[in-house]
């Protein structure tokens, strides 16, 4: 969940095509709030430099999970797959959105808080 002056600040810097922002109400709130949904998911995370990956295999008994993260501890992206992207999830971690240095300074900058960001 986000607040208009996130969404204004994305408008800004141009994420349009990277983001989606779906209109939502907040229970005992009247201003305006929105789900953030990153439209990018890009298989990005550097197994090799995290601390620890595991794959969810046939024995774990969710076959729809097969082949994707079970854990991810110490997260590390490897900038090379990001490409273009300002902002993404990575493939098989949804959990977590990357985002590029231009837009945690430009939060800073906005003093827009209530976001925790780790270097990756």
């Amino acid at each position: 969940m986000v607040t208009e002056r996130v969404v204004s600040l994305f408008q800004s810097l141009e994420l349009e095509k990277e983001v989606q922002f779906i209109p939502a109400q907040v229970e005992g709130r009247s201003e305006p709030y929105f789900i953030l949904n990153v439209l990018q998911v890009i298989r990005c995370i550097d197994d090799a430099r995290c601390e620890e990956v595991a794959y969810w295999t046939p024995e774990d008994g969710e076959p729809e999970l097969v082949g994707k993260y079970q854990k991810v501890y110490g997260l590390k992206v490897d900038p090379a797959r990001l490409g273009d992207a300002n902002i993404c999830r990575p493939w098989g971690w949804t959990g977590a959105i990357i985002v590029t240095e231009r837009i945690k300074l430009a939060m800073d900058d906005a003093g827009i808080t209530g976001t925790r960001f780790r270097e990756a």
